[in-house]
C-alpha cells in the first residue's frame, strides 16, 4: 500500500499544473470523484467475482476499468472530451430501470454536483495514473481511505471552508462504544459529513452483533445520514461503499434542518443518534421556522439540538458534540436546555480540553448522552433529568494541549482510570462514584442557576490565568451568539414596524 498522504500530495502538486484547477476546494473536488469512480469500480469487479447475476448500472465504456486502468491509454485531448461530453453527461443521467437502479441511484446522486475542473487531458492521465496506485478491493487497504478523507478534510479547512471540522477517530469511536447501538435499532448521523461515526457504527455492531449474512443486510439497512454539503456528503457515500454498503442509498444529500418538525417523517422514530452537527455557523433565513417558535434561532448547533430530541423515539439515546457556548448560553439556549433536560434524562457531559479539534477549530467541545423519555397517558415524560454525572477528560501526561503530531488517542478512554472504566454497565451506568475527575449535580441546581451547564471540576483548583487561545475561542463564540441575537432583535423589530405601519 503506497504511502496515501504522498499519493495525495503527489495529484494535488499535477492539478496545480492543470489552468482550470483554482484552489485547494476544486483540486480535492476533482480528487473526490475520480476515488468515487476507482473504487466503485473496484467493488464491482468483487461483485462480478461472487455473482454472475450483478451487472453494473454504469455503461461498460464508461466504468473506471474501460479508460482509466490502463497508463498508456486514452489521453489529452481524447480524454478531456470523453470526460466531459460522454462520462458526466450519462453518469449525471443513468437510467434508474432495473435491478440495479439503487446503485444507478448513488451513482446520480454522486455526480449530481459533481464538475471537471480540469482542463488538460494529459495532466489528467497522470492523475488517474496515481490514482491506480491504491488498490481498494485489497481488505489490509480498506482503512486507507480514512487517511484519504482526513487528509481532504485538512486540506479544506487551509483552503478557508469554515465548519469543516474532521472528528478525530478517538472520540467518534469512544461515542459509539457508550451508546452500543444494537443489531436492529435505527442509527441516524444528521449532519453526517463523511461519514466517520456511521463508519464506527457498522464496525462496531459487525464486530459485536453480526453473524449471518441477514444480520450485515439488517445492520447496512438501520443506517441513515443525511448531509447538506455535496463534497462530504460524496466522501460519507464512499465511504460507506467501503464498509460494504453496496448501494448506500440511504446517505441523503440533504438538510435535515429544511423540513418542518412536525412534518418531519422520522419524528419520533430513531433509536439512536450520534452526531457532530456544525456549531459556530448560521442556517439561512427561514431554516429557524421549521422549528417551534420558543426554540427560533439561526444558530445550526442549537437547531440540530432541538431536532434530535424531537426525532428520538421514546427510550431512544443520543451522543452530540457541542461546544462550550451551548452549555452557558442564555435565551433561546436556556430554553432549549429545559427542554433537553424536561423531555430526556441527560445523564453524562464529557468535557473534552482544548485542542482536541485542532487544527480545525480551538473552541472547546462536550460530549453530551441522553435519553429520550417515555411518556404516561397525559403526555408527561417520565424520569426525566434527576442528576447530571460530569467527567473531565484530562490531558495525558506531559501534554498541555492536543496538536497533528499529538493527537487525541482511544487509549485515553480506556484505562484503568479512565471514562470507560468509571462508565460502568452502557445501560445502567450502575456503580458510578465522583473521584477527581468526575461530580454529578442535581437537577434543580441546574435549573436554579438558569440551566447553565458550564459546571467547572469542583475537585480542581482553579489556575490562575486560562489558555489565550481558549479565551479568544470563547471571546470569538460570545461574538457570534451576540451577532445571532441583533439579527433576531431586527427581524422581531422589522416585523413590529410593518404592524404598526398596516395598522
Amino acid at each position: 500500500m503506497p504511502n496515501v498522504s504522498g499519493v495525495i500530495k503527489s495529484i494535488q502538486d499535477i492539478m496545480r499544473k492543470d489552468a482550470g484547477v483554482d484552489g485547494d476546494a476544486q483540486r480535492i473536488g476533482q480528487l473526490v470523484w475520480m476515488f468515487f469512480l476507482k473504487i466503485l469500480d473496484d467493488q464491482e469487479e468483487s461483485l462480478m467475482l461472487l455473482s454472475d447475476d450483478y451487472n453494473s448500472p454504469i455503461p461498460d465504456h464508461l466504468r473506471w476499468s474501460a479508460w482509466a486502468t490502463d497508463p498508456e491509454g486514452i489521453t489529452g485531448d481524447a480524454l478531456l472530451d470523453f470526460i466531459n461530453n460522454q462520462l458526466f453527461p450519462k453518469l449525471k443521467n443513468l437510467s434508474l430501470e432495473g435491478p440495479e437502479r439503487d446503485r444507478a441511484r448513488v451513482v446520480r446522486a454522486a455526480f449530481e454536483d459533481a464538475y471537471n475542473y480540469m482542463k488538460n487531458g494529459t495532466l489528467i492521465r497522470q492523475v488517474v495514473n496515481k490514482i491506480n496506485e491504491i488498490d481498494f478491493n485489497n481488505t489490509g487497504d480498506k482503512h486507507a481511505f480514512g487517511d484519504v478523507y482526513e487528509q481532504v478534510l485538512k486540506d479544506l479547512q487551509s483552503a478557508g471552508n469554515a465548519g469543516e471540522f474532521y472528528t478525530p477517530r478517538a472520540v467518534t469511536q469512544f461515542m459509539v462504544d457508550m451508546l452500543d447501538p444494537q443489531l436492529d435499532e435505527l442509527v441516524l448521523d444528521p449532519a453526517c459529513g463523511t461519514g466517520g461515526f456511521l463508519a464506527h457504527v457498522m464496525d462496531h455492531r459487525i464486530e459485536r452483533y453480526v453473524e449471518t449474512v441477514e444480520d450485515r443486510a439488517t445492520v447496512q439497512n438501520n443506517l441513515l445520514g443525511v448531509e447538506k454539503k455535496a463534497l462530504p456528503h460524496l466522501l460519507c457515500v464512499t465511504n460507506m461503499m467501503l464498509h460494504g454498503i453496496e448501494a448506500p442509498t440511504n446517505i441523503l444529500h440533504d438538510n435535515t434542518l429544511a423540513t418542518p418538525l412536525k412534518d418531519h417523517k422520522w419524528r419520533g422514530k430513531i433509536d439512536v443518534i450520534v452526531t457532530n452537527p456544525p456549531f459556530g455557523g448560521m442556517e439561512e433565513d427561514g431554516i429557524e421556522k421549521n422549528v417551534p417558535q420558543a426554540f427560533q434561532t439561526r444558530e445550526t448547533a442549537d437547531l440540530f439540538l432541538v431536532l434530535i430530541i424531537e426525532l428520538l423515539k421514546e427510550g431512544g439515546r443520543a451522543a452530540v458534540v457541542l461546544p462550550d457556548g451551548t452549555l452557558f448560553g442564555e435565551g433561546i439556549k436556556t430554553r432549549i436546555k429545559e427542554k433537553l433536560m424536561t423531555e430526556c434524562n441527560l445523564h453524562t457531559i464529557v468535557r473534552l480540553p482544548n485542542g482536541v479539534f485542532n487544527p480545525y477549530t480551538g473552541i472547546k467541545t462536550n460530549l453530551l448522552y441522553f435519553e429520550k423519555c417515555h411518556k404516561d397517558g397525559k403526555g408527561n415524560a417520565l424520569n426525566p433529568t434527576s442528576e447530571v454525572w460530569f467527567y473531565e477528560h484530562p490531558y495525558p501526561d506531559g501534554y498541555k494541549s492536543y496538536s497533528k503530531t499529538k493527537p487525541l488517542r482511544i487509549e485515553e478512554f480506556r484505562g484503568e482510570n479512565s471514562e470507560q472504566a468509571w462508565w460502568g454497565d452502557v445501560k445502567t451506568r450502575a456503580d458510578r462514584k465522583e473521584n477527581d475527575r468526575a461530580w454529578k449535580v442535581s437537577a434543580e441546581e441546574i435549573k436554579a442557576n438558569g440551566y447553565n451547564l458550564d459546571i467547572s471540576n469542583p475537585h480542581r483548583k482553579e489556575e490562575g490565568h486560562k489558555d489565550p487561545a481558549e479565551l479568544l475561542a470563547a471571546l470569538q463564540e460570545n461574538r457570534k451568539e451576540l451577532a445571532a441575537t441583533q439579527e433576531q432583535l431586527k427581524a422581531a423589530l422589522a416585523e413590529a414596524l410593518t404592524k404598526l405601519a398596516v395598522a
